[in-house]
């Protein structure tokens, strides 16, 4: 598989609302399938079949704890991904995303 055809699985993740969603919660920290599930008004299986995407994307890792999976947020392979892309996008940007994401930069102008 190459890169490209790596991060297009990336990409293809992301495009569904509900796994960025889950993606979103994993930000708290790590959590159980069933506490992921309780979350949406949508079948279990169906959120096992995301929770698949997202994991074999590389965007969430598992582990098992007892008869519980937890899952976690794989946070530097979503940047990697998404920022390698908009490096190649927009390069002229990165010095500015930089300066637009540096805390307390969120009220001042890019210069």
């Amino acid at each position: 598989m190459t890169r490209a055809q790596d991060e297009a699985g990336v990409f293809r993740a992301l495009a569904d609302p509900t796994r960025r969603q889950i993606l979103e919660d994993l930000r708290a920290g790590e959590q159980a399938a069933g506490e992921i599930a309780g979350r949406f008004s949508i079948s279990a299986p169906s959120i096992s079949r995301h929770l698949g995407v997202l994991k074999g994307a590389g965007l969430i890792a598992e582990r098992r704890d007892g008869n519980r999976i937890l899952y976690s947020l794989v946070e530097d392979r979503l940047a990697t991904s998404v920022g390698r892309f908009l490096s190649a996008v927009c390069p002229g940007q990165i010095v500015l995303r930089h300066t637009a994401w540096r805390p307390g930069a969120q009220n001042r102008e890019p210069s």
